[in-house]
C-alpha cells in the first residue's frame, strides 16, 4: 500500500502562535518554510515512519469556531504524569473545555484557538504511541469508517464496534486513528483534517492513490479551489482529507 498518514492538518488564525503551543506541548521541533503554515514535527524520526506524523497549521483568514468532528487526544503513562501535563498545558494557553465527555477517563481541554483536544488517563493501547495517544473523528457509522480508512492506508484494525473503531498502522507504531459513533452530526467545514502522502511521493503514485480511494467510496471536493499540488477529497461521511502531491 503507497499511501500513508502525513500530517493532522489544522487551521488558525495565527498559524505561528498555534504551532508554537503544540511544540511546546508535544516536545517537537516547529518550524516555517512559507508565510501561513507551521510544521509541528516529532524529533528524531521522518516521514514515511508511521511514529513521524506531524501537525500542520495553516493559517486562514475566519476558521470555523464551532466544535468539527475530528480532535487529538494526548497519552500519559501515569496519574501524575496526566496531572502534570493538564497543569502545563494550561500554562501555556489552554483552558477547559465545555463540552460532554460521559464517563471517559479524560480531561477535555480547549487550545488557545479554541481547538478541542483530550489528555487521556493512561490506557495499555496506547503505552507506544508517543505524545499523541489518537485522532478521534466522530461518525455515524464506526464500522463502515474503520473498513473505508483501513483500506486507505492499509492500516490493522484493532477494536471495531458497532459503537467504536480503532485503527494503527500495519507497523503497530505511531498514533492511532478512532472513529466513535456520535449521534446529531452536524454538517460543518472542520478545522482539522488528514492529509495523506504517496510513497515515493510522486504525481503518477498521486493519481493512482486517487483513483483507488474514489472506488473505496471517496469524493471529489476541490471544485474551485485552484491548482494546488494536493487533492481534495472526501470520506463516505463527508470528512474532507487531502492526498498530497509533489510540490
Amino acid at each position: 500500500m503507497a499511501l500513508r498518514l502525513f500530517e493532522v492538518n489544522v487551521k488558525a488564525r495565527d498559524d505561528s502562535a498555534l504551532g508554537r503551543f503544540w511544540a511546546e506541548a508535544l516536545g517537537w521541533s516547529v518550524s516555517s518554510e512559507e508565510p501561513g503554515a507551521t510544521s509541528v514535527k516529532p524529533v528524531g524520526s521522518a516521514w514515511p515512519d508511521p511514529a513521524a506524523v506531524r501537525i500542520d497549521v495553516i493559517a486562514v483568514p475566519d476558521p470555523e469556531t464551532v466544535e468539527g468532528r475530528a480532535h487529538i487526544e494526548l497519552a500519559t503513562t501515569s496519574a501524575a504524569h496526566h496531572a502534570e501535563l493538564v497543569a502545563r498545558l494550561k500554562e501555556l494557553g489552554a483552558t477547559p473545555a465545555d463540552v460532554d465527555q460521559g464517563d471517559l477517563p479524560r480531561t477535555a481541554l480547549a487550545d488557545p484557538e479554541g481547538n478541542v483536544f483530550c489528555v487521556l488517563e493512561p490506557r495499555e493501547i496506547y503505552r507506544d504511541t508517543g505524545p499523541i495517544a489518537a485522532v478521534v473523528v466522530d461518525c455515524a457509522d464506526p464500522r463502515a469508517m474503520a473498513r473505508f480508512w483501513g483500506e486507505a492506508m492499509d492500516w490493522t484494525p484493532h477494536e471495531v464496534t458497532d459503537d467504536h473503531g480503532l485503527l494503527r498502522s500495519a507497523e503497530g507504531v505511531g498514533p492511532c486513528l478512532e472513529f466513535l459513533r456520535t449521534p446529531h452530526l452536524k454538517d460543518v467545514r472542520h478545522r482539522a483534517h488528514l492529509d495523506l502522502a504517496p510513497h515515493p511521493f510522486d504525481g503518477r503514485r498521486q493519481a493512482a492513490e486517487v483513483a483507488r480511494l474514489e472506488a473505496l467510496g471517496a469524493t471529489p471536493a476541490d471544485a474551485g479551489r485552484g491548482d494546488f499540488p494536493w487533492k481534495v477529497l472526501t470520506d463516505p461521511e463527508g470528512n474532507e482529507f487531502c492526498v498530497l502531491g509533489p510540490a
